[in-house]
């Protein structure tokens, strides 16, 4: 399977923008605490997802990112593609040059399985994964945990 964490990241980034996004953008920054995904690889992603067509920018104070389309119109499937990902579960990368050169023997059973694993995802929007009561619950525990930079800070003086 190559599926790997760039796909994994830039679904968990998108469903993350789709549950906290309203009227105004969500940085990258809110996105990489919450998700504890490096910053620097949320960026690199966000610049696929928007040449893509599935997130628009924001620039200055306040700004951030916004879906592009309404979450019934994104599908996993098309978040993964968007980031170069592809899901394949040959070894040959979908070449038939499997064995020596040539098709191996299984090569048509794990392209099917490929393409099952795409439809499957493909069958898959945001809206759907944000309706799920388990992700709304694990947003909710993200939204109510601080980051470091927002717990209270104590002073400690000395007593006189």
């Amino acid at each position: 399977m190559r599926l790997t964490t760039k796909g994994r990241y830039a679904v968990t980034a998108m469903l993350d923008l789709a549950l906290n996004a309203g009227q105004t953008p969500v940085s990258l920054a809110e996105i990489s605490r919450r998700q504890e995904i490096s910053l620097s690889y949320l960026e690199q992603l966000f610049s696929r997802l928007r040449q893509s067509g599935l997130v628009s920018s924001v620039r200055g104070p306040g700004g951030g990112y916004l879906l592009s389309q309404p979450t019934e119109n994104i599908y996993v499937a098309a978040i993964i593609d968007a980031v170069n990902e592809s899901v394949d579960a040959t070894s040959c990368g979908g070449n038939s040059d499997c064995a020596a050169g040539e098709q191996c023997l299984t090569h048509y059973l794990w392209s099917d399985l490929s393409a099952q694993i795409y439809n499957f995802l493909n069958g898959i929007s945001l809206a759907d994964l944000v309706q799920r009561t388990e992700v709304q619950v694990v947003a909710r525990r993200q939204n109510s945990q601080k980051s470091p930079l927002e717990e209270p800070v104590v002073v400690l003086g000395s007593l006189q």
